[in-house]
């Protein structure tokens, strides 16, 4: 497996935790599509990216893929949209908590899942 600390994508150069140099960088939003067809973004943190080869029997298929750690969201939903415009309507900005959950295997994703950037602050 090839490791690395920090990826391409477009024009934009994320980073991961494995950089320092690169750290903030690696907040990021991924999109995922649900269930029912909805698209929802989810926060988090790029623990480093990698590159996987799979045989097939159409030949070798690489792969670029990120580990990520996920934030937890605020514990109530008046937190998570504390700024929210006209009742609900409109919001922009999204809280999430400091805490992440437990490493699993949602937590490897396809790089051309991460949708953009976010930025880490204190409120």
């Amino acid at each position: 497996m090839n490791q690395f600390g920090r990826c391409r994508i477009g024009s934009e150069i994320f980073g991961s935790s494995i950089s320092s140099r690169h750290v903030k960088s690696s907040f990021i939003l991924a999109k995922f599509m649900t269930e029912s067809g909805d698209i929802d973004c989810y926060p988090g943190q790029v623990q480093y990216f990698f590159t996987h080869a799979v045989n097939l029997p159409d030949g070798l298929s690489e792969h670029n893929l990120a580990f990520i750690r996920w934030y937890k969201p605020a514990e109530s939903s008046n937190i998570r949209y504390h700024f929210r415009v006209r009742d609900d309507e409109i919001c922009n900005v999204e809280l999430c908590g400091t805490e992440f959950y437990p490493e699993s295997r949602d937590c490897i994703i396809p790089v051309h899942h991460i949708l953009g950037r976010f930025i880490p602050t204190k409120y």
